[in-house]
């Protein structure tokens, strides 16, 4: 699966929950108040099922799914490294 790929459907899946004309690729959804740290369990579980990759404790940084851009970076990792 290419980053193009992981991109749309992040995107799409955020989409459902964001209400915005556009979400920016390195736009900061947390700190812009697009997201909360409660869903952020929603989009952990979003990332394991829909990529099938296990989101490690390591993982669990903030860093990692604070844009488009960090999430598409984790699940490349996650993914390269199965």
């Amino acid at each position: 699966m290419t980053a193009d790929e992981i991109t749309e459907k992040t995107k799409s899946f955020l989409g459902k929950f964001i209400k915005v004309e556009e979400i920016q690729a390195d736009e900061d959804l947390f700190a812009a108040g697009l997201l909360n740290s409660l869903f952020a369990m929603q989009l952990v579980l979003f990332v394991e099922k829909e990529f099938n990759c296990k989101v490690e404790n390591d993982d669990l940084d903030l860093k990692n799914f604070n844009s488009i851009n960090a999430i598409v970076g984790l699940i490349t990792r996650k993914i390269a490294t199965a």
